[in-house]
């Protein structure tokens, strides 16, 4: 089973549960919000709390955590730079992978920028997702395309 709960700001649960069988699927609008990469963010971080997915809940790693956040601050930033801003963002966790998705409404699917040039400025966005992802990759469809990001489950909590 997948549900899918609001994402009106100040929108939460009145306590925090472990992700439910079957996964769980959260949408957070980003067109025309000021700020959205501070908003995906915080959304990113509330997700996982509510799914035991972030510290102080027992065995989580709190370096992959950071990667994630890391993923989603990537994905929104790039669709302000190169998609004229980010229209969705998707959490969509199951027990064996987070998988971050931002849409746009550009059909422009993105490469990364070849050769990386590590000591010049611009240009690291999707090298910084594809060493902090499992998979990532991007997906066109009728009103843009999503660039999206995953996260194998078993990094963020390691079998006991």
């Amino acid at each position: 089973m997948t549900t899918s709960r609001g994402t009106l700001d100040g929108d939460r649960p009145a306590a925090a549960a472990a992700l439910p069988p079957g996964g769980q699927r959260r949408r957070l609008r980003l067109a025309g919000l000021p700020k959205p990469v501070a908003r995906a963010r915080e959304f990113t971080g509330r997700a996982l709390a509510d799914w035991l997915w972030s510290p102080p809940a027992p065995g989580v790693d709190r370096d992959v955590v950071e990667d994630v956040m890391l993923l989603v601050a990537e994905l929104v930033a790039n669709a302000m730079m190169h998609a004229g801003g980010p229209l969705e963002l998707v959490l969509d966790a199951t027990g064996e992978r987070l998988r971050i998705e931002v849409s746009d409404g550009t059909t422009d699917l993105p490469a990364p920028r070849r050769p990386h040039l590590p000591g010049l400025p611009g240009g690291h966005g999707l090298f910084i997702v594809e060493r902090a992802a499992d998979r990532w990759g991007a997906e066109p469809h009728d009103r843009g395309k999503s660039i999206w990001a995953e996260v194998d489950t078993a990094r963020l909590v390691p079998p006991r």
